[in-house]
C-alpha cells in the first residue's frame, strides 16, 4: 500500500534489513470482503469452526486467512532480482491475490480437496527460505515441518477464530486469553485435536471397524483421520446421554394427542409471562406478550386467541385472526389486561416481578406430524407437566448488576438459573449429571480397546476430552433451552438467547424439547461431531492458555502477532460468559480444574471500559497501552503485527471529527512503539451479495498493520510532518482508489494507513513551542488531504461531466432555469447546446439532467462516444436494477468506453458517493458505493467478454 522508501519504518530484523510482507502493499480486499460477508450469512455451515460454541463479535474465518497469509508471504517487490520490472512485480501480485481470494471462500478451503491449502503452505514457507537463506522445503510434509518453527500469537483469542486459521495455515498457533471459556473453546479447536487425531474412537459399536466415520457420520472407506474418530463418539455417546435423559425425565415431556393420528412429538411449547392484573374486580394472571400472531408464513398463518372466563385465560390456536387482538399485551411501556382491558405501565409489572409474582402460561404447542408440522392449542396435561419438574440442583451464582446487559434484573431475576423454567433446569442438570458417567464408561470402553499409537491421549485423558466437547454441546443446548428465547412468527423457528450481544427481557418464549430425535440436544451433538470431524489430519500442535494479556505473553520471544483486542465497553465478555460458565463449571471442574477454579469468569482484570470499574476510560487505555508495550517488545521484526479493530458505524472519521475508539487504539499502537503502516477495511457483517456491494455503510472492522519504529527514529515539527503527509498521500490515496479499489464509504478508514505511517515514522510530533501533536490532529490533517484529493481528482473529468455534477448539486434531477445552466456551462467550457441529449434535456427554458432510472432498460446499446458521465450511470444501472446485468452488463458498457474515459467515470462514482454522503442521503450514495465496490469484478467480467467465455458464479448474467 505504502512503499515510498522514505516512510518505511526501517530497521533489522535479526540482523538483516525486514522485507515488507504483502499486507504492507496491497490486498485484494473487494474479494476477501465478499467472502467474508458471504461466511457470515449463516452460522451454520456445517464442520465450521464457529459451530463449537457461541462467542461475541467473531471474525469470519476468510478474513482471518487473508490476513494471516498476506502477512507472512513477501511483496514481489522485495525480490527484485526475481521480478526486476513493476509489470513483472504486478503479475506476481495478482497471481499471490488469486491464491487469497481461493483461500477466502469457504467451499473452496473446506471441500475436502488439500491442494489449496498445501499451495497456501508453501508459499509461506517459501517466503520464511527465501528470507532466512533456507533450501525450500518441497514435500507437504517437509513444508509441515518447517513451518512449525515459526508461532504466530494472539494474546487476545476469543473463540479461536485466528489461532485455528494459524494452524490451518502450518504454523504454530498460539492464544491465550483471560476469560476462561474462550480458553476452553481455543483448546477444543487447536489444542486438544493433535491428542486424538488419527485416534479411534472408543465406543463398542466402533470395534472391529477398519473405516472411519467423516463429520458427517458417513463412512468413508480412509482409516480413522483426523477427528474423525472423536466425532464418532461424541455422537454415540451424545446419543447415549438422550436416551438415558429421556428414560429419566421423559415423563415431563408428554407427547400431544392428535384429533386422527394418534400421538406426536411436541417440537416447542410456547409460552406467555403473567403478573396478576392491577384492577381488582379482576385480578385474572394476566398474560403478557408482544403478540398474537404464530406463523406469517403464507398459507400457514395462525394466531392465538386468549380467551378470558371464569377468573383465567385459556388460549386456542386458530387459522384466522378473528377475536384475535391487534395488538399484543405489551407494546412500548404499557401493559393491557386482555380480560378486563385495564393498562399499566411497566412499573407495575416490575414490582409485581420483584415481589415473586411473575409467572407463566402455556399458549401453543408446535407438533411434529409425520412430515409437516402443526400449531395446536395448548393440550390437558401439557402445563401441569411442566410444573411437575423438580431439578435436583441449579446454578447459584448471582447475576451481574449491569441492568443493559440482562435486562430482566429489573424484573426481579438476579441467579442465573432464573433464565430458565424448572423444567429446562431440570434437562440441563441431567445432562451435567449424565457427563461424569459418561467419563466413566468411555474410560471403561477406552481400557478394553487396542491401545492407541504413542503421543495420543489413552483411557482416562481421553475420556475427559470427550467429556469437554459434550460439555460445549451441554452449554450450547443451555442457550437454546432458555425462557428467554423468543419465537420468531416469519420463520416459525425458536431464536436462541444470544441473538443480540445482551439478554433483552421477553414476555412471550420458545421452550424447545430437547430430547426428540433431530431436537435441540441432538443438533448440537451433530454441529460440534461435524466441527471435530474437520479437524485437519496434519497440522503442527497448538495451544492455548488462560492469561491476563496485560501481564503474560505466552509465547517465546518473536512471535508474529495477530490480534482481535476488545473495544471500550462493547461487549461486556465476562459478564455474558457466565450464561455458559454456570454450566461449563460443574461439568468440567474436574477436567480442567485450573480453568474452572472460580464460581464465575474473572472479572476484576477484564480489559473493558466499563461503568463498575473507577474511571473505566483511563484504566482501560492504561491496560491497552501495557498490553501493546508488552507485544511490542516480544513480537517478531522480521514480520508486521496485525491488530483487527472493529467500531460502531457511527465512530466515522471526517473533518477534522475523529472517534474516541480510534484515537485510543492509535495512540495506543504509537506510544507502545509501533510504526503503523497500512489499515485495511474488512467487511464483517452479515450481507447478501446485494447487500454487500449495495451498503452504505462502513466495514464492520479495520485491520491495522504495524512494525516496530526503529530505534533513533528523529523527531519533527508539525510543520514537517505536514509536508511529508502533503508528499506522500497523493500516491497512496491514488493507489487505494485505483488499484486496491477501497469503497468511497471505507476511503477514509483505509487512508489512515498511509497517513499514520507518516506520523508515526517519527519519535515525536511536536509544535514549534515543544508541545506533542496528538493523534487527534494528525488524523485531521489526513482526513483534510483526503478532501483534497477526492476535490482534485474532478478536475480531470471532461467539461459535460463536470457540468453534469456541478448542476446535480445545485438541482439535483429537478428542472432548472436555461439561463442559469447556460451560465455553469459556459464556465465549463461548453454550451447547453452542444450537450449531448443522453445527458440532459432542455425544454421551456428549463434543464434538467436524466435521472438514473432513464439510463436503464429503455436506453440503447452503449455507444462508443460516452462521455464518463453517462458510462458511470449506465453502469450504476447494471449493478443496482434487478433487472440489470450485474457485473457483466456494466462490463459492457465499460468495453465500450475509452480507457481514460473508464478510469474518469470511477472517479466520478467515487464524487457521487461523496456528495450524497454529504448531504446525508445514504440511499442514494448506495448506488455509487455498490459501483466502485463491484469495479474489479467488472474488469473480471470485462476479460471474459473479451476472450469469449461464459460468465464465471457471482458475475452477472
Amino acid at each position: 500500500m505504502n512503499d515510498a522508501p522514505a516512510f518505511r519504518a526501517g530497521g533489522e530484523g535479526n540482523g538483516r534489513p525486514y522485507r515488507r510482507k504483502l499486507i504492507e502493499v496491497d490486498l485484494p480486499l473487494a474479494r476477501i470482503n465478499e467472502m467474508a460477508a458471504t461466511e457470515m450469512t449463516g452460522r451454520s455451515h456445517r464442520g465450521h469452526p464457529a459451530t463449537v460454541h457461541t462467542w461475541w463479535a467473531r471474525r469470519p474465518l476468510a478474513a482471518c486467512r487473508a490476513v494471516i497469509f498476506a502477512s507472512m508471504v513477501d511483496d514481489p517487490g522485495e525480490w527484485p532480482e526475481a521480478f526486476p520490472t513493476p509489470g513483472e512485480q504486478r503479475a506476481e501480485r495478482e497471481r499471490l491475490h488469486g491464491i487469497i481470494g481461493r483461500l477466502a471462500d469457504w467451499k473452496q478451503v473446506f471441500g475436502g480437496d488439500s491442494s489449496l491449502i498445501d499451495e497456501a503452505r508453501r508459499e509461506i514457507a517459501r517466503s520464511l527460505a527465501r528470507g532466512r537463506g533456507d533450501a525450500e522445503p518441497e514435500t507437504p510434509g517437509e513444508v509441515l515441518r518447517y513451518l512449525g518453527g515459526q508461532t504466530i500469537y494472539d494474546p487476545f483469542c476469543g473463540r479461536g477464530s485466528i489461532p485455528v486459521e494459524v494452524q490451518r495455515l502450518g504454523m504454530r498457533a498460539v492464544g491465550s486469553d483471560l476469560n476462561p471459556v474462550a480458553v476452553l473453546i481455543t483448546k477444543a479447536l487447536i489444542e486438544l485435536p493433535s491428542r486424538i487425531r488419527g485416534r479411534r474412537p472408543a465406543n463398542p459399536d466402533s470395534a472391529g471397524m477398519e473405516t472411519g466415520a467423516g463429520g458427517d457420520g458417513a463412512h468413508s472407506p480412509a482409516a480413522w483421520s483426523g477427528g474423525a474418530g472423536l466425532a464418532a463418539d461424541i455422537r454415540w455417546y451424545g446419543e447415549w446421554m438422550r436416551r438415558q435423559a429421556r428414560e429419566r425425565i421423559g415423563r415431563l415431556y408428554p407427547r400431544a394427542v392428535l384429533s386422527k393420528s394418534g400421538q406426536a412429538e411436541v417440537g416447542v411449547w410456547l409460552w406467555a409471562r403473567t403478573v396478576p392484573c392491577p384492577n381488582p374486580a379482576c385480578g385474572i394472571e394476566m398474560p403478557l406478550t408482544n403478540t398474537f400472531r404464530l406463523s406469517d408464513k403464507r398459507g400457514s398463518e395462525r394466531w392465538i386467541r386468549p380467551d378470558a372466563a371464569g377468573g383465567c385465560v385459556s388460549f386456542t390456536v386458530q387459522d384466522h385472526d378473528g377475536g384475535v387482538p391487534a395488538r399484543g399485551s405489551v407494546d412500548g411501556n404499557r401493559a393491557t389486561c386482555v380480560a378486563c382491558g385495564s393498562a399499566t405501565d411497566l412499573g407495575y409489572v416490575r414490582a409485581q416481578a420483584r415481589a415473586g409474582l411473575l409467572g407463566e402460561r402455556m399458549t401453543a404447542m408446535d407438533v411434529a406430524a409425520g412430515s409437516g408440522r402443526l400449531f395446536l392449542s395448548p393440550g390437558a396435561g401439557h402445563e401441569r407437566a411442566a410444573r411437575e419438574a423438580e431439578p435436583a440442583w441449579r446454578p447459584e451464582q448471582k447475576m451481574p448488576s449491569t441492568a443493559h446487559l440482562v435486562s430482566g434484573r429489573g424484573y426481579g431475576i438476579s441467579h442465573w438459573h432464573q433464565l430458565f423454567t424448572e423444567r429446562q433446569l431440570s434437562a440441563l442438570t441431567t445432562l451435567v449429571d449424565l457427563l461424569a458417567e459418561v467419563r466413566a464408561l468411555v474410560a471403561e470402553h477406552d481400557a478394553a480397546a487396542p491401545p492407541p499409537p504413542a503421543g495420543h491421549a489413552r483411557d482416562g485423558e481421553y475420556a475427559g476430552i470427550v467429556a469437554t466437547y459434550l460439555a460445549l454441546a451441554i452449554s450450547k443446548t443451555a442457550e437454546r433451552c432458555s425462557s428467554f428465547c423468543r419465537w420468531r412468527s416469519d420463520t416459525n423457528a425458536p431464536v436462541e438467547v444470544f441473538d443480540k450481544q445482551a439478554i433483552p427481557m421477553i414476555w412471550d418464549f420458545a421452550e424447545t424439547n430437547p430430547f426428540i430425535a433431530g431436537g435441540v440436544w441432538q443438533n448440537q451433538i451433530t454441529s460440534v461431531a461435524a466441527a471435530a470431524g474437520r479437524f485437519p489430519a496434519e497440522a503442527n500442535a497448538g495451544e492455548a492458555h488462560q492469561a491476563d494479556a496485560a501481564t503474560t505473553i505466552h509465547a517465546e520471544a518473536g512471535p508474529v502477532i495477530v490480534t482481535d483486542p476488545p473495544y471500550y465497553d462493547n461487549i461486556s465478555y465476562a459478564e455474558l460468559s457466565d450464561f455458559f460458565y454456570v454450566w461449563l463449571r460443574p461439568a468440567l471442574r474436574d477436567v480442567w480444574p485450573d480453568l474452572f477454579g472460580t464460581l464465575l469468569a474473572p472479572i476484576r482484570e477484564e480489559m473493558i471500559a466499563a461503568p463498575r470499574f473507577e474511571n473505566p476510560r483511563e484504566r482501560f487505555e492504561e491496560l491497552l497501552g501495557r498490553t501493546l508495550r508488552l507485544i511490542h517488545g516480544r513480537s517478531s521484526r522480521d514480520f508486521p503485527s496485525s491488530v483487527f479493530y472493529a467500531y460502531k458505524q457511527q465512530q466515522e472519521v471526517r473533518g477534522d471529527r475523529t472517534s474516541t475508539g480510534w484515537e485510543t487504539m492509535l495512540s495506543a499502537l504509537v506510544s507502545a512503539g509501533f510504526q503503523i503502516v497500512g489499515t485495511w477495511p474488512m467487511d464483517t457483517e452479515n450481507r447478501s451479495r446485494a447487500g454487500a456491494i449495495g451498503t452504505n455503510s462502513l466495514a464492520s472492522s479495520v485491520v491495522l498493520v504495524c512494525r516496530p519504529r526503529p530505534d533513533g527514529a528523529p523527531a519533527a515539527t508539525r510543520q514537517e510532518f505536514l509536508a511529508r503527509l502533503d508528499e506522500a498521500m497523493p500516491e497512496a490515496l491514488g493507489r487505494l482508489t485505483r488499484e486496491a479499489h477501497i469503497a468511497p464509504a471505507d476511503l477514509a478508514q483505509a487512508a489512515i494507513g498511509p497517513g499514520m505511517e507518516v506520523y508515526s515514522s517519527y519519535s515525536r510530533v511536536e509544535t514549534l513551542e515543544g508541545d506533542p501533536v496528538p493523534v487527534r490532529e494528525a488524523l485531521g490533517a489526513i482526513n483534510r488531504a483526503v478532501e483534497r484529493f477526492q476535490s482534485g481528482e474532478m478536475g480531470a473529468l471532461d467539461p459535460q461531466s463536470r457540468f453534469c455534477l456541478n448542476w446535480l448539486r445545485q438541482h439535483g434531477f429537478e428542472a432548472g432555469p436555461y439561463g442559469a445552466a447556460q451560465s455553469y456551462a459556459r464556465a465549463m467550457d461548453v454550451e447547453v447546446e452542444a450537450m449531448d441529449p443522453r445527458l440532459l434535456t432542455a425544454a421551456r427554458n428549463r434543464v434538467r439532467l436524466r435521472a438514473p432510472g432513464e439510463y436503464g432498460p429503455g436506453a440503447a446499446a452503449p455507444p462508443e462516444d460516452m462521455t464518463a458521465w453517462e458510462g458511470c450511470f449506465r453502469m450504476a444501472w447494471h449493478i443496482g436494477a434487478d433487472e440489470g446485468g450485474g457485473e457483466r452488463g456494466a462490463a459492457r458498457v465499460k468495453a465500450a468506453l475509452d480507457g481514460a474515459v473508464a478510469e474518469r467515470a470511477l472517479t466520478l462514482a467515487r464524487n457521487l458517493y461523496r456528495h450524497y454522503d454529504e448531504r446525508g442521503d445514504s440511499g442514494s450514495a448506495v448506488r455509487w458505493n455498490a459501483l466502485v465496490s463491484a469495479w474489479p469484478a467488472i474488469e473480471a467480467a470485462e476479460r471474459e467478454i473479451a476472450r469469449g467465455e461464459q460468465p464465471r458464479l457471482g458475475l452477472g448474467p
